[in-house]
């Protein structure tokens, strides 16, 4: 069986852990402490809701925790990656 060891983090030292309400923190997953999907807002994929139309709330969401959530965000990449072009392009003009 391969081992992606590179895929999953646990921190049992952070104040915070676990950050979400979880069965098992055995299985929870730091490496994404911060989602890097954040930035994709609605087109994340995740559990979150908008509060006040302004700050995505995604405390209930489990993606980058979950036990596929390296697999998950990175295959999200090309859509970040496509989010900073456009970005930079905008700073362009």
């Amino acid at each position: 069986m391969k081992k992606n060891n590179y895929a999953f983090f646990r921190n049992h030292e952070c104040e915070f852990f676990p950050c979400h309400k979880v069965a098992n923190d055995e299985e929870f997953n730091c490496l994404f402490c911060y989602c890097p999907l954040y930035a994709l807002g609605d087109k994340c994929g995740g559990n979150f809701k908008y509060i006040e139309g302004i700050c995505k709330d995604c405390s209930d969401c489990l993606i980058p925790h979950s036990k596929n959530g390296y697999e998950y965000i990175t295959g999200k990449y090309p859509e970040i990656m496509d989010l900073a072009m456009k970005n930079q392009g905008e700073k362009k003009e």
